[in-house]
């Protein structure tokens, strides 16, 4: 009888665990963005929507960052287009971070030095312009209403949701502080933003998504949910793409990796103008690990908060004091990773 109930107990627990296997699916994600013409935004929602067996995107979130939200929806309208998914519902929120403005960073630059990248604030916010060498979508995203959408998904999906975040977090923030209930009903943040041991992109001391809002991003480190997976500038600057790469995409000759050669060839970093020219996954690589948790080799887990005074020193990232976040989560950091392997799925993705 013992044997019996011994091997009956085996048989339970692996019909639990294929049970369980089969049930998993695609994981459901709402992909918050800055999306430019293409870039690394736009490399990444191509990425997740030619994931269905790993990825369910529920919808797209705006958020001002790399051009103001009303802009980057038109791209992200354009880039769906393309992708043949006009059904995936894009939302937009903020129109400005919580705090930062262009004032701000004029001010910054005339009394610390030059910032190397300032995104939206270098942008006219009225202007909204078809991507290049298309015409305008001819559609609008959902108005006013990211921080709306944020919430009912969560609220719907209680546990299921993970949040894809590769700009600036004003809608995250915003929707965090309209009900702090959500918080521990994410399933988790997966976020490219911060820098912890090298310099900063924007400013010398900051990465350019927590340096447009600090105060969004310190609200998300902040909070209880409860897992937080951060790709900062330091994991980044392992995932380069130099020409080589370049070439092999843009030879696919499909529209989206015809857009992504207008971009990233003839704007940033310029391939066909200057060869010797590199850039990185940055945005792609947290998708990436949305399809592929497998390429990251190694972690370190901190508990972050983002420097809010206004100084020199306005969005860095550093470590929190937990008397001040009593009830915050930790922070896991990717430190290390398996450039090959990930480098694979950018390109199978785009090339498809």
């Amino acid at each position: 009888m013992r044997l019996f109930c011994m091997r009956y107990g085996r048989r339970l627990v692996l019909i639990a665990a294929v049970s369980a296997l089969w049930g998993a699916g695609p994981e459901t994600v709402v992909f918050d963005t800055d999306s430019g013409i293409f870039g690394d935004d736009g490399a990444a929602l191509v990425m997740l929507l030619r994931s269905p067996e790993q990825v369910t995107v529920t919808g797209v979130t705006v958020t001002p960052g790399n051009v103001w939200a009303a802009q980057g929806a038109e791209y992200t309208l354009h880039i769906l287009d393309l992708l043949q998914r006009p059904q995936v519902a894009v939302y937009t929120g903020a129109e400005t971070p919580l705090v930062q403005s262009a004032a701000m960073a004029s001010e910054f630059a005339r009394r610390w030095g030059p910032l190397e990248y300032t995104g939206a604030f270098a942008l006219n916010p009225a202007e909204v312009a078809p991507a290049p060498g298309a015409k305008p979508t001819g559609r609008r995203a959902h108005a006013g209403s990211a921080a709306g959408f944020l919430i009912s998904e969560i609220e719907r999906r209680p546990g299921e949701v993970t949040i894809l975040a590769t700009g600036p977090m004003t809608n995250l923030a915003l929707a965090l502080r309209l009900k702090p209930s959500i918080e521990t009903k994410i399933r988790r943040i997966v976020f490219m933003g911060g820098n912890v041991k090298v310099a900063g992109n924007a400013s010398k001391a900051a990465e350019f998504n927590f340096w447009f809002d600090p105060e969004a991003a310190r609200v998300v480190l902040r909070s209880r949910i409860p897992e937080k997976i951060m790709f900062g500038l330091d994991v980044c600057l392992k995932a380069p793409i130099r020409r080589a790469e370049f070439e092999r995409i843009a030879g696919a000759h499909t529209p989206i990796t015809e857009l992504f050669r207008e971009d990233l060839g003839n704007r940033y970093p310029g391939f066909l103008k200057h060869p010797e020219a590199t850039a990185y996954l940055w945005d792609s690589l947290a998708a990436g690990y949305v399809v592929d948790a497998g390429f990251v080799t190694q972690w370190e887990t901190r508990y972050l908060d983002v420097l809010t005074v206004w100084n020199r020193f306005y969005g860095a990232t550093v470590e929190l004091d937990r008397r001040l976040a009593p009830e915050a989560t930790p922070v896991r950091l990717a430190t290390g990773i398996d450039f090959a392997r990930v480098l694979a799925i950018y390109q199978d993705r785009l090339m498809r």
